[in-house]
């Protein structure tokens, strides 16, 4: 009895996936809920399951290729997990022309490989991807032992070149040397969700600078002993987060919205988004219910997040439903910027590498290590005298943890 496997719905704004990568081949005996395809939506990525014990029959819809919610991307062959006769050919062959491809070549001026059958649909690893950039190839140059071409195949592939006998010499055009990646689902999501916050909200940014000494003293004396006790570090963004809730208790429009373009939408909830880097782009998974939790609850959720980004493990869930952004782009040495809003969020916090820089205290010029911040807000539903008191007070809170322990 042969089985659909369909791209399942991952939530009601999501339509479209990328096939990112097949797990099993044709031919592969699998299990029930054992993992087949991983695919990518463009909020996060997915791993789809086989649906019982049995065989992978045929893959419909190759990796990189888009397909819509409900499709059919491969068949199964229940009963047993015994592949069918054209299956398990197809298996045979390709083992058959691996084995080939990774036969020595003879020493003697061994013939370059001739590219694939139509190799213009040839796709390559990332590594492979990077080793054809290097040498100013491109995927249709190389013939790949196996689907994809892959880093070996292209060392292969420039060592036959490099033994050819000298005498000629070949010329690349611009367009040979260039490589055409599609853009993945994320990337088309993060780049709409860009336009749409310029072109719909009135955005303006408002800066202020924090004198970080009292939050790296307070990590000083107390890391140690909060690494022991939560493993995890005692980081920044828990200070950041604790001070973001208060200013935003204190000026409610910055954690609204504008729905319908005639009403406010005031949350009486705090959704934080943290905003943390991935090989695909920038995500910003979501501490739901941000006020409730404590320090260590949040340096833990925020390090769990980053560790499910790098691997793309994030949910779709895992990234809905923020009322607040923050933005730390000082991890990467920047030290001043205008973050954009997340629609329909009305505001974003933007932080930036910590320098020491002279300042004047009480009269006298001192160092202190020193932190610009930046928001940038809708001006539709926040004023610029909000905006500026709101940043203030994030400062105010940092620079004095203790305020908002008695709620000063």
């Amino acid at each position: 009895m042969t089985i659909e496997l369909k791209v399942p719905e991952s939530g009601e704004s999501i339509q479209e996936v990328q096939i990112l990568k097949w797990l099993k081949s044709e031919g592969d005996d699998v299990q029930e809920d054992e993992d087949v395809v991983e695919l990518e939506t463009d909020k996060a990525s997915m791993d789809l399951a086989a649906p019982a014990n049995c065989t992978l029959q045929k893959i419909l819809k190759q990796e990189g290729e888009i397909v819509s919610v409900g499709e059919v991307i491969a068949l199964f062959e229940e009963g047993g997990g015994k592949a069918k006769p054209a299956a398990k050919a197809a298996k045979a062959e390709k083992n058959d022309k691996k084995k080939k491809a990774e036969e020595p070549k003879a020493a003697a001026a061994p013939a370059a490989p001739a590219p694939a059958a139509g190799s213009g649909d040839i796709q390559a690893t990332p590594s492979g991807r990077r080793e054809l950039l290097k040498h100013g190839l491109s995927a249709s140059d190389v013939a790949p032992s196996g689907k994809t071409v892959r880093r070996e195949d292209v060392e292969k592939y420039v060592q036959s070149i490099a033994s050819r006998p000298t005498g000629g010499s070949e010329t690349r055009s611009e367009s040979e040397m260039e490589e055409v990646v599609p853009m993945s689902l994320i990337r088309r999501r993060i780049a709409s969700k860009l336009v749409e916050a310029q072109q719909k909200a009135a955005l303006l940014t408002t800066f202020n600078q924090v004198d970080m000494s009292y939050v790296m003293d307070l990590r000083k004396r107390h890391g140690e002993s909060f690494q022991k006790r939560y493993g995890v570090k005692l980081g920044f963004m828990s200070f950041f987060t604790k001070a973001l809730i208060d200013a935003l208790k204190a000026h409610p429009e910055l954690n609204a919205e504008i729905r319908d373009e005639t009403n406010i939408v005031y949350r009486n909830y705090f959704h934080i988004g943290i905003a943390v880097g991935s090989g695909k782009g920038l995500v910003v998974p979501v501490l739901k219910f941000a006020e409730r939790m404590s320090f260590a609850e949040i340096e833990q959720a925020i390090q769990e997040f980053a560790g499910r980004a790098k691997n793309s493990q994030l949910k779709p869930e895992d990234l809905a439903g923020g009322t607040f952004t923050v933005s730390n782009g000082g991890v990467y040495g920047s030290m001043l910027s205008t973050p954009i809003v997340n629609p329909p969020q009305s505001g974003v916090l933007g932080m930036h590498a910590i320098e020491e820089r002279p300042v004047a205290v009480n009269g006298q010029v001192v160092i202190r290590p020193m932190m610009y911040l930046a928001l940038t807000y809708d001006h539709r539903i926040v004023d610029g005298r909000e905006a500026v008191t709101f940043l203030k007070r994030i400062k105010e809170a940092i620079e004095e943890p203790s305020r908002m322990l008695i709620e000063a």
